[in-house]
């Protein structure tokens, strides 16, 4: 069996930073060579790692690859080749696709294209309806990552916003529950009052959609979901936590298996603002809208304080024809997950967090709150999910995004740190610009 040496790296695991060397052979970590720990016996490969740092692959809980149904904007082969550009070794996809991941029949399907395609590691989401909670018991604990609950609007019939369809829910499983929380009524009344103004065929500016899906639906949403979590004792994941007023429901306290409420933050809501709205336009619309600086700033804060404890990417890809028009008309949603890391390493550089944090909220964390299976940190014995980043400033061109859509909001934009390898089970998925496809990542397994 082929024994790779990954030599002389910065090792940054379990909040320590360490100088050493990983042995790789059959897809796992092997041995850990730290404070002076000799190898054994001689390796094939040898992968000379002077002057990176060797982090955990990334773990993205929240992506939209767009399959089945959506494949002319995106499908998993694409956008998987993206996240192992990007660092990233493991998603979880998302059930509003076509048809939508609501049905077991549904699941299964989805799953096998993900077996057939992905390049990462790979879980999807179950979608919770308003009358789909019988079928939660019959989920695969050990193969399915968790329940997703739109609590904003959606694809055709996944807004639950039935208060008894919403209690069934929280009560019917001890699955986590990754809730997008906005609170559809306020939306709409929002919208209401600006046709009263302009017509009932108007569209408006990208700058009134902070105000369309403002803080006010953001915060109701969320802390229906937080009481509910509360009073059923489920577990709840709070998705793409937007504004400074929604961090105050969350705990400070770091992850452990007795925190049953946590939240996620979202690349595009720690790196943009609103005037990154007013100068990149619908290419930043999303779901819940970006906000204000302040409340981007409360959310770089809210990493160090634990009051967040995942960042992720929802990664939703949509062609630029689709992003045509203004907070009405154009489509929600950005490609991000290929320049994630990055992105988060030049927080780091601007002194908004430490690097050991970044890999505690991007792949410690991730694999604890869903419960992974020998993912997520770097120990012997471990899949060799990896990655060795460079500090070497670049920039980002058209030619090197890897996503069917074609085009990134990060582009022209210049990072201090490149991704120079991405190990999936050992297997070099990218390595100094080049994806290699001729592996596929594996499933990911949950432990009770």
């Amino acid at each position: 069996m082929k024994r790779t040496l990954i030599h002389n790296a910065t090792i940054v695991n379990e909040h320590t930073r360490k100088q050493g060397s990983l042995v790789l052979q059959d897809g796992r970590i092997e041995e850990i060579l730290t404070d002076g720990r000799p190898l054994l016996s001689p390796c094939d490969e040898i992968i000379d790692a002077t002057g990176c740092l060797l982090l955990p692959g990334a773990i993205d809980d929240h992506v939209h690859f767009r399959e089945p149904g959506l494949t002319h904007k995106a499908d998993i082969l694409s956008e998987s080749r993206a996240a192992v550009a990007g660092g990233v070794t493991s998603v979880m996809d998302m059930p509003n696709t076509v048809p939508q991941t609501t049905t077991l029949k549904a699941l299964e399907y989805k799953q096998a294209l993900f077996r057939q395609k992905c390049l990462a590691n790979h879980s999807c989401y179950f979608g919770a309806t308003h009358d789909n909670f019988e079928l939660f018991p019959q989920l695969d604990k050990k193969r399915v990552c968790g329940i997703k609950l739109f609590l904003g609007s959606s694809t055709g019939n996944m807004l639950v916003d039935d208060d008894n369809a919403l209690r069934r829910i929280f009560e019917g499983t001890d699955m986590l529950i990754a809730a997008h929380c906005e609170d559809q009524r306020i939306i709409d009344e929002n919208i209401a009052k600006l046709r009263a103004a302009d017509g009932p065929d108007s569209d408006y500016s990208i700058l009134r959609h902070r105000l369309i899906r403002s803080a006010k639906a953001c915060n109701s949403a969320t802390r229906k979901a937080v009481l509910l979590a509360r009073k059923t004792g489920a577990r709840l994941h709070v998705l793409h936590v937007s504004t400074a007023k929604e961090l105050t429901m969350f705990t400070g306290d770091r992850w452990n298996e007795k925190k049953r409420i946590t939240a996620e933050a979202c690349v595009g809501h720690l790196m943009f603002d609103n005037e990154d709205v007013r100068r990149l336009g619908a290419c930043v619309k999303v779901n819940p809208a970006i906000k204000l600086r302040p409340d981007r700033d409360a959310l770089r804060e809210a990493i160090n304080t634990d009051r967040v404890d995942v960042i992720a990417t929802d990664h939703a890809p949509h062609l630029l024809t689709e992003k045509a028009g203004g907070a009405l008309r154009a489509a929600s949603g950005m490609p991000s997950i290929q320049f994630s890391l990055v992105s988060m390493l030049q927080l780091v550089e601007e002194g908004c967090f430490t690097v050991e944090t970044l890999v505690e909220k991007m792949c410690h964390n991730p694999a604890r709150m869903f419960h992974i299976e020998g993912r997520g940190f770097i120990r012997e014995g471990y899949n060799a999910d990896l990655v060795l980043v460079r500090k070497e400033p670049w920039t980002v061109t058209k030619d090197v995004i890897q996503s069917k859509c074609g085009w990134s909001p990060f582009e022209g934009m210049t990072f201090d740190w490149k991704v120079e390898t991405t190990f999936v089970n050992g297997h070099k998925a990218y390595d100094k610009g080049v994806v290699d496809e001729s592996k596929r990542g594996e499933p990911l397994w949950f432990y009770a």
